[in-house]
């Protein structure tokens, strides 16, 4: 079935009656020996289950967890790290028809009380000893908690610790008719908002919504045979783009999942794994990019190379994704990804990859542009947690600066406003227990109210403008998006991130950071010595160049928009912190509170 052909009453039809534990104990039976999961382990060896061992964990542990009073309906709350064990646990929760919720891990005492509360979760599962401990800070605070499990205890146990082997002992539970018993209406997992503009928000994603975002995208994705297709796993599984990228699709489609349990590894990873698929947010594929070029920049010759190949690439690999190429295209292209291409792409472990995608914030397109001139098939998604994931994407025929048309069986559209709204069967029925938020978000027509100010092409292509919130009024009554500028800001070498300010100011200026991969290479190479980024930030050289990237950048923009003064700071801005979501989001007010000295200092 081709994609055009793919409509809603179409995926209704694939969806009916299924749900997560059928999908993994059907397939499950069907490969038994592909492999399924991979980890490293503390000696630094690679380790393995395949299907039948995922299973019979997940068996084992779906017992244990009835045994200690998990029933249908219930919340389970999980605390662990991207490690195979989640993916177990996971998946016995969902077999007994009760809901795992995932969590932050970096998550604190009070917020662990608020979510655990909130959900009313009967038992925890979390990784170590020091997940546990936040969670016995307020252990008095969660009355209906009736055990804490625990991955990997070390010491003893409180009296209602349990320890996750001592679980994994249990009969096996028959997956089949158990998971037969389960509701698709009844929920998939509960995905808590980031909460950066008040407490956060229970978005409920049934079993239907999981399954049917998955048979919407199938039709998009750029293979046909799944079995066997690689991917790592390293974001956060409380977000829902990992959830669904690596959690869901794994065991619905037959993936080999690496789990790596600190993005920061995720490089190292790339290079042993080599996926054949790679979610990232903007910043992942921004730090490759920066990466490479500097490393370039070490031979000016060689980087002007480099440079120019890009430049003769970026055309015709657009022509080869619209199907326009001519052999002599084709020719030059292949000639320069011997010569250029393919080892920068085998140096970063990107060479085996059949799709890479960003979301979760805007990339700037030409970072998207540059990925794609190199061989790297990379693409923009759009969506929310509220959609259990996607709403816009096309893997091909990409248009770099927008993030592709409605996934099939899809509607995508703007309200009067301009505001994006989107309806389909991948949106979710509502908050927990928040009637009024539910009504802000959905309205009586099926449309999920984004937050979103967007464009449509005319071929159905969204381009996002801003959120609504966060767009900037200027004190002379200009409206300018802070991500458009911040996308640009980003295009100049030295900086890695971006904030642009100046609402209610008499101009827009902007917080930026030191690149920490480009910024010491080419400082080396001015002759420039400093003590650390800070001191380097600070460097007049710096400053300069800095300033004069930042003009160049802002001359697409007209005057009352673009960015007139910068600060440059030298510490990065770090995922999970006052200033970034745990999927790098900017939090505004965060980093307005954390600089208000420098802020004030740009208008002084």
């Amino acid at each position: 079935m081709a994609v055009t052909e793919v409509t809603e009453s179409d995926l209704d039809a694939l969806a009916d009656g299924r749900t997560i534990p059928g999908e993994f104990a059907a397939l499950s039976a069907r490969i038994p020996d592909q492999v399924a999961l991979r980890w490293r382990g503390d000696d630094e060896t690679w380790h393995h289950w395949t299907y039948a061992e995922y299973r019979d964990r997940v068996a084992r542990l779906a017992t244990g967890l009835r045994d200690l009073g998990v029933r249908s309906g219930d919340r389970v709350v999980l605390m662990l790290r991207n490690v195979p064990e989640f993916h177990v646990v996971d998946l016995a929760v969902a077999s007994l028809g009760a809901t795992p919720v995932s969590i932050y891990n970096s998550s604190s005492p009070e917020q662990i009380a608020y979510l655990a509360g909130h959900c009313e979760a009967v038992v925890a599962v979390v990784e170590d000893r020091g997940f546990l401990d936040r969670f016995l800070a307020v252990r008095d605070e969660l009355p209906r908690l009736r055990h804490l499990v625990v991955a990997q205890p070390d010491g003893e146990l409180p009296d209602d610790g349990v320890a996750l082997a001592d679980l994994l002992q249990s009969e096996p539970l028959d997956l089949e008719p158990a998971s037969a018993e389960v509701d698709p209406a009844s929920l998939a997992t509960i995905i808590y908002t980031s909460g950066t503009t008040g407490p956060p928000k229970g978005v409920t994603i049934t079993h239907r919504n999981a399954v049917w975002t998955l048979e919407s995208l199938k039709p998009l994705l750029p293979w046909d045979d799944h079995v066997g297709k690689r991917v790592v796993s390293y974001l956060p599984m409380a977000h829902i783009a990992e959830r669904v990228t690596s959690h869901y699709a794994g065991l619905m489609l037959g993936y080999e999942v690496t789990t790596c349990p600190d993005p920061s590894l995720l490089s190292t990873y790339l290079k042993e794994v080599r996926p054949h698929f790679l979610f990232g947010v903007p910043r992942v594929f921004e730090k490759i990019h920066a990466g490479v070029n500097a490393a370039l920049g070490l031979d000016p010759e060689k980087k002007q190379q480099f440079d120019d190949a890009i430049a003769a690439a970026t055309p015709i690999a657009r022509a080869i994704d619209w199907g326009e190429a001519t052999e002599e295209q084709l020719a030059t292209w292949a000639f320069l990804d011997e010569v250029a291409f393919r080892p920068v792409r085998e140096l970063v472990g990107l060479d085996q990859v059949l799709g890479a995608v960003s979301g979760a914030a805007p990339i700037p397109a030409e970072v998207l542009t540059w990925f794609r001139a190199i061989g790297v098939p990379m693409s923009e998604i759009y969506g929310m947690s509220e959609s259990t994931g996607p709403m816009t994407w096309t893997p091909t025929r990409v248009k770099a600066g927008t993030v592709g048309p409605a996934i099939p069986g899809t509607e995508v559209a703007l309200a009067d406003d301009g505001e994006v709204v989107f309806r389909g069967g991948n949106v979710f029925g509502g908050y927990l227990d928040a009637p009024e938020k539910t009504a802000e978000a959905l309205d009586d027509d099926g449309w999920l109210h984004s937050g979103d100010i967007g464009v449509i092409d005319e071929h159905g292509y969204l381009r996002i403008v801003d959120r609504k919130k966060e767009l900037i009024i200027t004190a002379g009554g200009k409206n300018v998006s802070p991500a458009n500028l911040e996308a640009s800001l980003k295009l100049v070498p030295l900086i890695g991130q971006a904030c642009a300010i100046g609402d209610k100011r008499p101009f827009v200026s902007a917080l930026v950071t030191l690149d920490p991969e480009v910024a010491p290479v080419w400082a080396k190479g001015q002759g420039i010595e400093f003590d650390d980024l800070d001191d380097l930030a600070a460097h007049p050289e710096v400053v300069a160049a800095v300033d004069q990237g930042v003009r160049e950048v802002m001359a697409e923009f007209n005057n009352a928009e673009a960015v007139k003064k910068v600060a440059i700071l030298g510490e990065e801005w770090l995922p999970d912190t006052d200033v970034l979501t745990p999927t790098s989001k900017l939090k505004r007010r965060g980093v307005h509170a954390r600089y208000a000295d420098r802020i004030e200092a740009l208008y002084a």
